[in-house]
């Protein structure tokens, strides 16, 4: 269905994104000519697609970029039944969702190049998308293997009261993660919090299920260009968290890059606001 809410020179389209038994909401947003790539945002934990908008549509009108945004099964747009029956894990979003995205996108771009761009936890999963083999460029921001003693003291004690058996209680009870109460914004899955919880508890994070709960990747797949990007002042994913990751994927054209506040003018960046419109200054040194 085409949207018209959508700036001069970039047209909108909404689609359903089967994925494995659950079916996602997308938006693809378009610019006026022929896009030199199609580019799908796997976005992070809790930030539903709408919170990409912005750099979406830059993207779109600026980079002339075919850019696909969605959100996980049962989360945001794609919740479809009450959230305290959803059986969604972090896994499935990882694994599953990532993976449909992508391929989707792919169909609808078959001889144009193809882009990723991971934020947080969707940069973590590249090697168990089969269609990856078809990405030219990669890009991750803020996409770390976090164990909880990585975060600063100033954070810490957050993410320690966060991953409390309190908190834990009051999602088995809820059904679901109620996240406006626990300080994240946004509500999760049980399944959801459950996976994020254990991995950031656990040296190596979701490695540490690979071979038991979870299959084996292919890091072979991915062997896109990789910018791998941290951000000074993340207190979620720290700089020496996000390098970890390069383990996941031996084959790519790895390069670092680390976005630092006052080479931008900025006070803070942080984990989530790279992409608010309010960074905008930052987008063409993420995508650029």
């Amino acid at each position: 269905m085409l949207d018209a809410s959508v700036p001069v020179g970039v047209s909108g389209e909404d689609l359903d994104i089967p994925s494995d038994g659950a079916v996602l909401h997308g938006r693809v947003l378009r610019p006026k000519g022929t896009p030199r790539a199609a580019l799908v945002l796997h976005g992070a934990t809790g930030a539903p697609a709408r919170y990409y908008r912005g750099f979406a549509e830059w993207a779109a009108r600026e980079r002339d970029l075919a850019v696909l945004t969605y959100d996980y099964r049962d989360f945001g747009a794609s919740l479809r039944r009450p959230m305290r029956d959803s059986t969604a894990t972090l896994a499935d979003w990882g694994r599953l969702d990532q993976g449909a995205a992508l391929a989707a996108l792919a169909r609808m771009y078959p001889d144009t190049p193809l882009w990723v761009l991971g934020h947080s936890v969707g940069g973590l999963w590249m090697g168990w998308h089969q269609t990856m083999g078809r990405v030219s460029r990669a890009i991750t921001i803020g996409a770390g293997l976090t164990h909880v003693s990585d975060h600063p003291w100033r954070y810490q004690w957050k993410a320690r009261a966060f991953w409390s058996l309190p908190v834990r209680a009051l999602a088995r009870v809820a059904g679901y993660l109620p996240g406006r109460l626990v300080g994240l914004g946004a509500d999760l899955p049980r399944g959801v919090y459950e996976d994020w919880r254990r991995w950031c508890l656990t040296r190596g994070w979701h490695l540490s299920d690979v071979g038991r709960t979870l299959p084996l990747p292919d890091p072979a797949r991915v062997t896109a260009r990789l910018r791998m990007i941290a951000v000074a002042d993340d207190d979620l994913v720290p700089p020496e968290a996000v390098w970890r990751a390069r383990a996941l994927y031996p084959e790519a054209m790895k390069e670092q890059k680390v976005l630092r506040p006052g080479d931008f003018g900025l006070e803070r960046i942080g984990h989530i606001p790279p992409f608010t419109r309010g960074n905008a200054v930052l987008w063409p040194a993420i995508l650029d």
